[in-house]
């Protein structure tokens, strides 16, 4: 794939508070494009519905045994243009009283349980993210929201970062599929630079090939802790 020439953007959008974002980027995709991705999305919520009420069945019996506590999780992330808002997850991890790692902290895997390993592996513990669709906080395909205190964090330090909030945050992105698991700064700005390239040429061929090769990303593992 064709990358394109990055820039830094500042101006106003470099020094308010992260939840009062208004960035002045104008994504890609015009009213047309808006109108079919959000008709996807609702689609594709409403027949992933009954699957969800399936598997989270299977899980709250299945977490009895491998996985006791909470089935699901929620967490703080940031959206568009900054506005905070709790993602839905299936739990993977023993609970630790709400506290979130710091941003340059590595992944805490001595919390992943022995099934909430199997359901990150295979992608299933993103599965209740269909809930954030119907609220309208989150689309099928968008740059992958991070946690509320990380994105504060990230939005000073990391070049073409904030560009990320210019548009609805997704279950999938470009940075999944291209750039993998990011957990340090080097993983954060390649990241944002997929991120970016996305944002920038958004179109119906972009979006179908991210939800295709999500499909292989789901099989193959890549970029999962």
């Amino acid at each position: 794939m064709k990358h394109e020439t990055l820039v830094t953007y500042g101006g106003p959008f470099a020094a308010v508070r992260p939840d009062r974002i208004q960035t002045s980027v104008s994504p890609n995709g015009g009213i047309v494009f808006l109108i079919a991705k959000r008709m996807i999305d609702v689609v594709f919520a409403v027949l992933a519905l009954p699957i969800l009420l399936l598997v989270s069945l299977l899980i709250f019996f299945a977490n009895q045994i491998w996985n006791p506590g909470p089935l699901f999780y929620r967490q703080m992330r940031m959206g568009r243009a900054g506005e905070p808002f709790k993602m839905w997850k299936f739990r993977t991890m023993i609970e630790n009283g709400g506290t979130v790692r710091a941003a340059n902290a590595p992944l805490e895997e001595h919390r992943i349980t022995r099934l909430g390993r199997l359901l990150r592996r295979t992608k299933i513990d993103e599965l209740p993210n269909i809930l954030n669709i119907f609220t309208g906080d989150m689309s099928l395909v968008g740059p992958r929201p991070d946690a509320y205190a990380h994105a504060t964090e990230y939005i000073g330090r990391i070049p073409r970062y904030r560009m990320r909030y210019a548009v609805r945050p997704g279950i999938t992105g470009l940075a999944q599929v291209r750039g993998g698991y990011a957990d340090t700064s080097g993983g954060v700005k390649r990241k944002a630079h997929y991120d970016s390239f996305y944002i920038r040429h958004r179109s119906i061929k972009l979006e179908l090939y991210i939800i295709v090769s999500t499909i292989r990303v789901v099989f193959s593992g890549f970029g999962q802790r």
